[in-house]
């Protein structure tokens, strides 16, 4: 596999060893010794799956405490992945990274804890799965506003004014507006 830095420490794009012939082709998804010597854990408690249609964005998300680590990757169709360090105390707070992920290329994207996730579907649908390294905790789950002027986030918003959102990413806050307490500092997840 091929393991490609970010502009963000410890947010890996992946792309895995794909063995292809004129049947189709194979790759390992997930090797925890592999993925554990990336500092990714090797043990991911729960899968989660998504699907979701043009338009659609979903994010931008977080627990804490409970923070989850997120492999995520796209089995079908394509998406905009975005990950946001929202850890108080960290170099790179505020900042974002993205890579297109799809059934085409078969990148994965590792979204370490203490960083807000989303994605805008970018085809006609999309199938998303992720590997998460804690449990859902809806008690201490958060949103960020997807289109915080102060992160600047550039969506491929491509013949379209507004993604669609859940009324819950409607409503999210911007990153200034989240109480300092309620984000992860940099020391629970470094």
């Amino acid at each position: 596999m091929k393991v490609i830095t970010t502009a963000i420490p410890g947010a890996l794009i992946i792309e895995p060893k794909v063995w292809g012939d004129e049947r189709g082709f194979f790759l390992e998804t997930y090797r925890g010794e592999r993925y554990a010597s990336l500092g990714i854990p090797a043990s991911l408690p729960q899968d989660n799956l998504s699907f979701s249609r043009r338009g659609v964005l979903r994010g931008l998300h977080c627990q804490h405490p409970h923070a989850q680590g997120k492999l995520v990757q796209v089995f079908a169709g394509e998406v905009y992945d975005v990950a946001v360090d929202v850890r108080r105390g960290s170099p790179t707070f505020g900042r974002w990274v993205a890579v297109t992920l799809s059934a085409a290329n078969q990148r994965q994207f590792w979204v370490p804890a203490g960083f807000a996730h989303g994605f805008l579907v970018t085809t006609e649908t999309a199938l998303f799965g992720y590997k998460c390294s804690d449990y859902y905790h809806p008690e201490t789950e958060f949103s960020v506003r997807w289109d915080d002027p102060a992160i600047g986030i550039d969506w491929p918003l491509t013949g379209q004014s507004a993604p669609e959102l859940s009324q819950k990413d409607q409503a999210a806050p911007s990153l200034s507006d989240i109480p300092a307490q309620r984000l992860p500092a940099i020391e629970d997840y470094p």
